[in-house]
C-alpha cells in the first residue's frame, strides 16, 4: 500500500498546480527518496554476485615415480560432515570441485584405482572465495607382504628364537623374531612398479644353533606376497670326559698278605722232611694229572728240583738226627 500511495501523489500535486499554481515539487521528491526503486544493474546480475563468493578444489593425482593415476575416487564432505562433492580422476588425472562454498572440507580418497597403488590418509581442504584450492595427492605403492620362517638346515624343523634385520641399501626397515610355530610377519615399503631389492641378516640363532652370518637378498613386488627362509645348524658340541685325570693311584695299598709279600703278623713256615714229601707227592699227582693236548712242560721242568730239595732236607735231617743221638750217648757215658 505505501508502494501505491506514493505513486498516486505525483499525479493529485500536478492537478492540484494546474488548478491552483502555487503548490512546489518538493513534496514529490521527498516522497520518492523514501522508497528508492531497484536500480536496473543491481536487478539484472544477481547470479553473478553469488558467483563471485564460490570456490573450488582442483586435485591432480601421481604415483611415488610421477606418473599419472586415473579412475582415483575422492569425496568431500563439508564442515558439518555432509557430502558436499564426490568424483574420479580422468585420463590426466585430474578432478575439479567446482561452485563449493568458502570454508573448510574434508577430503577422502576412497579408492586409487589401481591394483599396485594404496590409498592417502584423510586430509582438510580450505576453500577460498573465487579461486580453486590446488592439491597434488601421491599414492604410495601397495607394501609387500612378507613371511619370515627359520629351519633346521637338516631335518627342516621350524624353529623360534631366529631373529633378522632386514633392510634396502643402507637402511634397517625392519626387525622381526620368529615365534613358536617358526614364523614372522611384516609389511615391507615398495618404491618401484617393478619392486624393490632388500637383504635379510640375522642378527640372532635358536638356543643350541650358530648363527647364519652371511646376508640374503631378494626382491618384493607392490602389493605382492614374499617368504624369506633362513637356516640354521646345530652347535657343535663336544662331550666332557667322565673322570679327570689325577697324580694319585686309585687303588688303596692292602694291608693283607699275599703269597709273595706275608702279613707282618705271620712267619713264613719252615718245610720240614715230612713237608717235603708232601710236597713231592704232590707234585707228582699234579703233573700226572695234566690232560694230553696240554704243554708237555708245564710241571715236569720243576719235578727233579724238587726231588732233589727233598733229598737234601732228608739227609739233612738225618745228619741232625744223628747228631743228636751222639750227643746224648755222650752224656750217658760221662754219668756213669
Amino acid at each position: 500500500m505505501r508502494i501505491r500511495s506514493a505513486r498516486i501523489l505525483p499525479v493529485a500535486v500536478a492537478v492540484a498546480a494546474t488548478a491552483t499554481g502555487s503548490l512546489s515539487w518538493a513534496t514529490t521528491a521527498s516522497a520518492q527518496s523514501t522508497d528508492p526503486t531497484p536500480s536496473p544493474s543491481t536487478s539484472s546480475n544477481p547470479r553473478n554476485a553469488a558467483e563471485a563468493e564460490t570456490g573450488g578444489v582442483a586435485i591432480l593425482k601421481k604415483d611415488p615415480g610421477g606418473d599419472v593415476l586415473a579412475g582415483a575416487s575422492f569425496t568431500l564432505f563439508n564442515s558439518a560432515g555432509k557430502e558436499a562433492a564426490n568424483g574420479k580422476t580422468d585420463a590426466q588425472g585430474k578432478l575439479a570441485f567446482k561452485d563449493l562454498a568458502p570454508g573448510a572440507y574434508r577430503l577422502k580418497e576412497i579408492s586409487s584405482g589401481s591394483t599396485l597403488h594404496d590409498t592417502v590418509d584423510d586430509q582438510d581442504v580450505i576453500v577460498t572465495p573465487g579461486t580453486d584450492t590446488p592439491l597434488t595427492i601421491v599414492d604410495p605403492f601397495k607394501a609387500a607382504s612378507l613371511l619370515l620362517t627359520a629351519k633346521d638346515d637338516k631335518t627342516g624343523k621350524l624353529l623360534a628364537g631366529s631373529t633378522v634385520n632386514i633392510g634396502s641399501g643402507d637402511k634397517t626397515l625392519l626387525t622381526l623374531t620368529t615365534g613358536t610355530d617358526g614364523t614372522a610377519t611384516g609389511k615391507l615399503p615398495i618404491n618401484s612398479r617393478t619392486g624393490t631389492d632388500f637383504w635379510v641378516k640375522q642378527v640372532k640363532a635358536p638356543a643350541g644353533y650358530e648363527i647364519y652370518k652371511p646376508s640374503k637378498e631378494f626382491k618384493a613386488k607392490p602389493g605382492g606376497p614374499v617368504t624369506v627362509t633362513t637356516t640354521n645348524a646345530k652347535t657343535a658340541t663336544t662331550p666332557p670326559p667322565t673322570e679327570k685325570p689325577t697324580n694319585k693311584p686309585t687303588d688303596k695299598p692292602s694291608d693283607k698278605p699275599t703269597p709273595d709279600k706275608p702279613g707282618k703278623d705271620e712267619d713264613t713256615p719252615t718245610l720240614t722232611a715230612s713237608d717235603s714229601l708232601n710236597a713231592d707227592e704232590t707234585t707228582s699227582s699234579t703233573a700226572s694229572s695234566v690232560p694230553e693236548g696240554s704243554l708237555a712242560h708245564t710241571g715236569a721242568d720243576a719235578t727233579p728240583w724238587v726231588i732233589g730239595g727233598a733229598g737234601l732236607l732228608i739227609a739233612g735231617g738225618g745228619g741232625a738226627l744223628f747228631a743228636a743221638r751222639r750227643r746224648r750217648m755222650g752224656d750217658s757215658t760221662d754219668e756213669s
